[in-house]
């Protein structure tokens, strides 16, 4: 960056790939690039490629808790590319999550959607760990090891919900001012962290831009093609729909998977890693709730009530932001256009090329870690 004092290197020379992913910055007209880490150092390729490896053995770390106790009966598990998994308590839920990096680095906080899980980083993570980063990456409720402290708890899927559980993990965790980023619901949550709680979130990065939804809005019909994109929750608002899911649940995934990412060729054992966390016994409870309640269809719960009207407004992200969206995503999401006005001018909004779809951090990682790395760069070194 320009003024940094540090030389400027390709992106290849950080995040080497046989295939670099093309990136087009609508903001300022030209490639972003990379070449420093949140501390200002700069990196070399040799000592990238040694830091990586020793960021990805951070993330066979051994468990520990933050503030609490694991929920009794649950131990760590361990999850596949990630290692050994880590636990904490908030008010509702007992938490799994992956960490990587330095437990002194600049905190980051990654959020999955439906109907993946914590693997859409799995590559992305070890090049933020190797940059200096601390990455968290839970697992959201429903999915994974993350259980309900209690049977009576609503399985509730609503957007406050979920934000909810994302701030009391910021803080059961001590997190200062993580930079925020995620995909799908994960990128609707991150969303709503950052206009709700600007003060504890240091930047944004939302895959498909401004996500924040409301059940006022939800009612209001689309136009017919727009309708048939999201079928599966129509669908998931029958009780056909619900039993559908509950005996196909991996089957169902897969098919979003390919409908929504039409041009990645990920391999079955890439899908069954992720399908994995869609046998929590509240996946589908959780699922179908989600998209009810969007349509109006399912209450909420009266704690979250509050936040919901706030939410309504549309509130903007007035932190630093990133916006990524791919050029192949076959998912119904909005264009860059129609979110522009709900960002302040410490924005960019980037165009993933490559055949990238509705997956962005695990089909394009680079460009998004790059996009972390950026979003911490635009937030200052304060």
């Amino acid at each position: 960056m320009a003024g940094d004092g540090h030389r400027q290197d390709s992106w290849r020379d950080i995040f080497p790939s046989t295939s670099p992913i093309p990136v087009r910055a609508s903001e300022h007209g030209s490639r972003a690039q990379l070449s420093i880490g949140p501390d200002g150092a700069r990196l070399e390729r040799r000592g990238f490629l040694l830091s990586a490896l020793g960021g990805a053995a951070c993330l066979a770390t051994s468990a520990a808790t933050a503030r609490a106790e694991p929920a009794s009966g649950y131990i760590p598990t361990p999850s596949s590319s990630f290692g050994l998994l880590k636990r904490v308590r908030t008010s509702v839920l007992d938490i799994a999550y992956a960490e990587a990096g330095p437990a002194d680095g600049r905190p980051v906080l990654l959020l999955h959607g439906w109907p993946y899980d914590i693997h859409s980083y799995a590559d992305a993570a070890p090049l933020l760990a190797a940059a200096g980063f601390r990455v968290i990456i839970p697992y959201l409720r429903g999915f994974g090891p993350t259980r309900f402290l209690s049977e009576a708890s609503l399985r509730n899927g609503q957007q406050a919900a979920l934000a909810s559980d994302a701030i009391e993990l910021i803080e059961a965790l001590g997190l200062e001012r993580p930079i925020v980023g995620g995909c799908d619901w994960g990128a609707r949550t991150a969303c709503i962290l950052a206009v709700l709680y600007p003060a504890q979130v240091r930047a944004l990065v939302s895959v498909s831009g401004y996500l924040i939804g409301s059940q006022a809005a939800g009612a209001t019909p689309l136009a017919p093609e727009a309708e048939r994109s999201w079928w599966y929750q129509y669908y998931f608002a029958t009780e056909r729909g619900r039993q559908g899911y509950a005996l196909h649940t991996h089957d169902f995934a897969r098919l979003i998977w390919k409908t929504a990412s039409p041009r990645w060729t990920f391999d079955e054992p890439t899908f069954l890693r992720s399908a994995a966390a869609l046998d929590n016994p509240d996946h589908v409870s959780i699922t179908i709730h989600n998209y009810r309640w969007r349509l109006g269809l399912a209450e909420g719960e009266a704690r979250y009530a509050a936040m919901e009207e706030r939410l309504a407004s549309f509130p903007a992200v007035t932190i630093p932001a990133v916006t990524l969206e791919g050029d192949a995503n076959g998912a119904p999401h909005p264009r860059a256009s129609d979110y522009r006005a709900r960002f302040t001018p410490a924005y960019e909004h980037r165009l993933v090329e490559g055949g990238i779809g509705h997956n962005l951090p695990q089909e394009a990682p680079d460009a998004f870690a790059r996009a972390i790395v950026d979003a911490d760069r635009m937030a200052g070194r304060s």
